[in-house]
C-alpha cells in the first residue's frame, strides 16, 4: 500500500526538500501541501491523507491547533499527525501529545529516519524518542513534581480525578491487554511485544489494537499517557 502524506509547513522550501526525500520512496506519495495550519486542516478534510507532517510555527492557526482540528475530526480517524519542529522544546512536546498527535520530529532528522517514521505512524505506531518518552513519564506520572511545584499528572490540579478516570477506563480491558498495555508503557514496539509473549507481531498488534478501543484513546501515544495517568505503570 502507498502511504499518504500532507506536507504542513509555512517555508516553501522546507516543504520542497521534506516532498523530495519522501518521493524517494515508492511506497509513499505526497497528495498535498500547506502553508498555513488553517489550510492544513482544510488540505486534510479534502485528501484525507494517512500521515501529516506538522510544523509547529506557521501564521493564523498554528500546528498544535491544527493537529487538536485534524484528530478531532470523526472523519479524519485514519489520519495521523507527526509534529516537525526546530526546537524539542518541553512546551511543544506536550502540546502536541496533549492535541493528539502521534509521533514528535526535530528538523534536524535524518533522510532515513524520517522516511521510516511515516511508515511507523502509518502502520499505528507511536514515535517518541527515548528522551521524550522520558519527559512525558516524568510529566504524566501520578504525583510528578514538577518546577513549579505543583503535583500535576497531565496538567490537572487533583491527580485522583485523572488517575481515577484512567483506572475507569482501563477496567474494560482483559488481564492480557493490561499486560500489553503496560508493554507499551514501556517502549516496546509490536515486534518486542511479540517475543517478550512468545506471540506474534500479528497477535501482539491485534491486542493492541483491541486495548485502544476499549480504553477510548486515539492511538499508543495517548495509551501510554492513560497507563501512567492511571499507576498502571510508574517511573
Amino acid at each position: 500500500m502507498t502511504i499518504s502524506v500532507l506536507l504542513a509547513d509555512d517555508q516553501a522550501l522546507v516543504r520542497a526538500g521534506l516532498g523530495s526525500l519522501l518521493r524517494r520512496s515508492r511506497d509513499i506519495t505526497v497528495v498535498a501541501e500547506a502553508s498555513s495550519g488553517d489550510e492544513a486542516v482544510r488540505e486534510a478534510r479534502r485528501h484525507r491523507p494517512d500521515v501529516v507532517l506538522m510544523d509547529i510555527r506557521m501564521p493564523g492557526l498554528d500546528g498544535i491547533a491544527a493537529t487538536a482540528r485534524i484528530t478531532g475530526n470523526p472523519g479524519l480517524a485514519g489520519t495521523r499527525v507527526v509534529v516537525l519542529t526546530t526546537f524539542e522544546t518541553d512546551e511543544n512536546v506536550f502540546a502536541a501529545l496533549r492535541a493528539g498527535a502521534s509521533g514528535f520530529l526535530t528538523k534536524e532528522v535524518e533522510p532515513e529516519d524520517l522516511r521510516r517514521a511515516v511508515r511507523v505512524v502509518a502502520a499505528g505506531e507511536a514515535l517518541l524518542s527515548p528522551s521524550v518518552t522520558a519527559r512525558v513519564i516524568a510529566r504524566f506520572a501520578p504525583g510528578a513534581v514538577h518546577p513549579a511545584g505543583a503535583a500535576n499528572p497531565g496538567g490537572a490540579a487533583d491527580p485522583a480525578g485523572p488517575a481515577s478516570a484512567a483506572r475507569d477506563r482501563l477496567a474494560a480491558l482483559t488481564p492480557r491487554e493490561v499486560e500489553i498495555v503496560r508493554l507499551v508503557a514501556s517502549g516496546l514496539s509490536n515486534e518486542e511485544i511479540a517475543a517478550r509473549l512468545y506471540i506474534s507481531p500479528l497477535t501482539a498488534k491485534t491486542h493492541v489494537t483491541r486495548a485502544i478501543a476499549k480504553a477510548g484513546v486515539r492511538d499508543r501515544v495517548q495509551l501510554v499517557i492513560l497507563a501512567y495517568e492511571s499507576g498502571l505503570v510508574r517511573p
